[in-house]
């Protein structure tokens, strides 16, 4: 059964979408069978999740035997459990993903210069005018796949199309191990009979307010008119009214400019003090300074979020009055946010986030605060020396006696993550 088309049409540009097939569980099996495991994760009912002890029980990746008991990715392990009593669980390893990511990211930079990573598995390649190195797209695609197969151990989709919008579309077609063809003619064949769900940018609450307005599918989304779109959805709607017709200009960009960086913990007790709750925050906004310091960035912006032991999520943001990298600014602001959020109820998960970044080296210093130079530098000499010997080799004295000390194994940081064009990594298009 062909999964693309025989000949490509000739379009401006040619782009592959590589999405790892279950990236995490898949390279958690290639490791274990590398050091000696007889039994492939990929096939039998099993999950990479977090630790239920520490509130961290959900599903991060799932095999595709697992998918057959309907397990969803983000929910409860105990959930997960329920639907396969027999159900396999290993813990993540962060830093071996990291290694893989990169490993498949150097195999695909061969065919081309201009490779954008997406995510940990999800990588664009331009391939325009490569054609005359590796042939045909839908061959060199093919060859690219075998080839990770055979060097890697694990198995990845391509979709090719002119844009990144479509060839992201054309990977999430069937799986696993498979190079997909969506071109624009290919759009009410291969796209519009879709459920509105998979459309890329339309979430689960969009997805139900489309549905009760009889909107079941991406092609009833293509022909609605954009004003009607507008009126449910403001500026977003034309947005996703584009995207149903794969209409999408954006660039494969090699290096994608950083919009932000986060960090949050879903924390192990609920936190019912505000005295916790600050310490936690001093935390996150420790990693985060060092972060930001390490990126060569200062932040405009700071926000917080808090999401309650009943899952109910707030959040609020605020300018700095000055750029800045400084951990005690990120800590005091965000502080300042968390008092004016916290409605007393106890708390399951913290998160900071700072935005509108610049370049640390133009970084304007206030004439009201003569201190800043001394906190930078005492910034930089903390990193350097946690750098040097550990993180734990200098600590604030307030946590020294704390269950959140990195002494007592710290706060479990979650999401720790780069947001670059609105996301995690580097998306090509957001509202």
């Amino acid at each position: 059964m062909a999964h693309y088309k025989d000949s490509v049409p000739e379009h401006d540009r040619i782009i592959f979408h590589i999405d790892v097939n279950s990236a995490f569980l898949s390279w958690e099996a290639v490791y274990r069978l590398k050091n000696g495991e007889t039994l492939d994760l990929r096939n039998i009912p099993s999950v990479v999740g977090g630790d239920p002890s520490t509130r961290h029980g959900i599903v991060l990746a799932k095999s595709i035997p697992a998918k057959k008991y309907k397990i969803q990715t983000g929910e409860p392990l105990f959930s997960a459990k329920l639907k396969c009593p027999n159900l396999v669980v290993v813990p993540p390893h962060y830093s071996l993903y990291i290694q893989y990511s990169s490993n498949m990211l150097k195999i695909l930079q061969e065919y081309s210069p201009v490779v954008e990573r997406f995510s940990i598995d999800e990588v664009f390649l331009d391939f325009t005018g490569m054609e005359l190195h590796f042939g045909p797209p839908v061959k060199a695609a093919q060859a690219i796949k075998d080839r990770i197969k055979k060097e890697l151990g694990f198995t990845v989709n391509i979709g090719i199309s002119c844009n990144k919008l479509l060839a992201k579309m054309a990977s999430e077609l069937e799986k696993p191990d498979r190079v997909h063809t969506l071109f624009p003619d290919e759009i009410p064949q291969k796209m519009w009979p879709l459920p509105i769900d998979e459309l890329f940018m339309v979430g689960r609450t969009t997805a139900q307010k489309l549905k009760r307005k009889g909107v079941f599918t991406i092609g009833q989304l293509a022909a609605l008119e954009p004003a009607l779109l507008r009126q449910w959805f403001k500026s977003y709607g034309e947005l996703i009214w584009e995207f149903a017709h794969g209409i999408d200009n954006s660039e494969v960009q090699e290096y994608f400019p950083m919009k932000g960086l986060s960090n949050s913990t879903t924390i192990a007790f609920d936190v019912k003090e505000r005295e916790t709750a600050h310490r936690v925050l001093l935390s996150l906004s420790e990693t985060l300074g060092m972060r930001l310091r390490k990126a060569g960035k200062c932040a405009r912006l700071v926000g917080v979020s808090i999401k309650n032991k009943y899952f109910e999520t707030c959040s609020r943001q605020r300018k700095f009055d000055t750029a800045t990298d400084c951990t005690n600014e990120i800590y005091r602001k965000a502080r300042e946010l968390f008092d004016e959020l916290w409605d007393g109820v106890p708390i399951r998960h913290l998160g900071i986030r700072v935005a509108e970044l610049c370049s640390n080296k133009l970084l304007q210093l206030s004439f009201f605060d003569e201190c800043a130079d001394k906190y930078r530098a005492l910034d930089c000499t903390v990193d350097n020396i946690r750098s040097k010997y550990g993180w734990c080799s200098i600590i604030r004295s307030c946590f020294l006696c704390s269950p959140l000390s990195p002494i007592a194994g710290g706060l479990p940081q979650d999401d720790a993550d780069i947001e670059e064009g609105g996301k995690v990594w580097s998306p090509f298009l957001h509202n």
